[in-house]
């Protein structure tokens, strides 16, 4: 049976003996919960930890694409798409995403994920050439303006080529590279950075009645199996991102269980990326119909994130988030 560790994650400049680095981050762990399928879990010290497992909590991040993994990254969203569930129409224009894409780096991203294809619950299939055509001048334009590092937010090979050739430098596929199998092995050919994302059914379906026999351990076990998948491939895995897909495919439940368990994560060796932006169930529970106004909630989690020893937060309001980020290291 598989056993899994998720460190009891602490912080501060003094720190007890026996205690190890998160991620090669500066937090740290004494502790960790043992995790067996259908078994009760229990609290065990770092000691107890297996040698392979506890190195994969540990080490230190290898840089993306030029950026520290040791601090916290912010991933600016700009969808080129007229029906994205929070800023679809915004960005239609190549000068208005342009000017949004350079604030944004201005006020503290370091990245800039675009998008073609809307992913909201019940978004329908848009074809490859129409996502091309939505991506590919946005990329161009934002490439002449600023070095920032460009996602490219796709689950199929055509366009990520198209993106590339445009400027983009790293691939987040919210298939977690289910969806087109040529995709996995041009990543490996041109050797880029890529993101892998839990999505249980696909945007269409998603939210119809997801189900898990546990959503924590099913959710890791699949992001275990695509990075091995990936490796098999020819990709680097140090060029891996894993997310958890937070509202992709999972109810209120299921969100706020993977939100406590983040740091089990780290137990796949690679950075985590946390999107919570504006979705959902922020708005269930924060009482906040608007998307446009679920900025609170929205930093609220994404902190509770990074203090689990997230890497990378991928949000719409990259200043306030940046303003928040900034406070929160200051005051620890």
């Amino acid at each position: 049976m598989t056993v899994y560790y998720r460190p009891l994650v602490q912080h501060g400049s003094l720190r007890p003996q026996g205690s190890v680095p998160l991620a090669g981050q500066n937090l740290w762990f004494t502790q960790a919960e043992k995790i067996e399928r259908n078994n009760v879990r229990k609290i065990v010290n770092v000691v107890d930890i297996p040698p392979e497992y506890l190195d994969s909590l540990t080490r230190a991040r290898t840089t993306v694409a030029g950026l520290d993994m040791a601090q916290p990254q912010i991933m600016g969203i700009l969808n080129a798409t007229p029906d994205s569930f929070s800023d679809g129409g915004v960005h239609n224009s190549v000068d208005t995403a342009r000017t949004a894409a350079v604030e944004m780096v201005a006020h503290g991203a370091s990245i800039l994920d675009i998008g073609g294809e809307s992913t909201r619950p019940g978004a329908d299939f848009v074809p490859e050439d129409e996502e091309i055509a939505r991506t590919r001048p946005l990329i161009e334009a934002i490439r002449s303006e600023t070095d920032a590092l460009i996602s490219i937010d796709t689950r199929k090979a055509s366009v990520a080529r198209a993106a590339y050739q445009a400027g983009a430098g790293l691939i987040n596929d919210v298939s977690g590279f289910t969806f087109d199998p040529q995709l996995a092995p041009f990543c490996a050919q041109i050797e880029a950075p890529v993101c892998v994302m839990h999505m249980q059914g696909d945007p269409a379906t998603m939210q119809d009645d997801p189900q898990y026999d546990d959503v924590l351990l099913d959710v890791y076990d699949f992001l275990d199996g695509q990075i091995t998948e990936l490796v098999g491939q020819g990709l680097n895995r140090d060029l891996i991102i894993v997310d958890p897909g937070i509202g992709f495919g999972k109810n209120t439940d299921h969100n706020l269980t993977l939100l406590r368990n983040l740091s089990l994560f780290h137990g796949l060796g690679c950075p985590i990326l946390l999107g919570v932006s504006r979705k959902g169930f922020i708005g269930e529970i924060g009482k906040e119909s608007r998307k446009d106004a679920r900025a609170p909630g929205s930093i609220a989690v994404a902190l509770a994130g990074i203090s689990q020893g997230v890497q990378i937060v991928r949000v719409h309001d990259v200043a306030e988030t940046a303003q928040a980020l900034r406070l929160w290291a200051a005051v620890r």
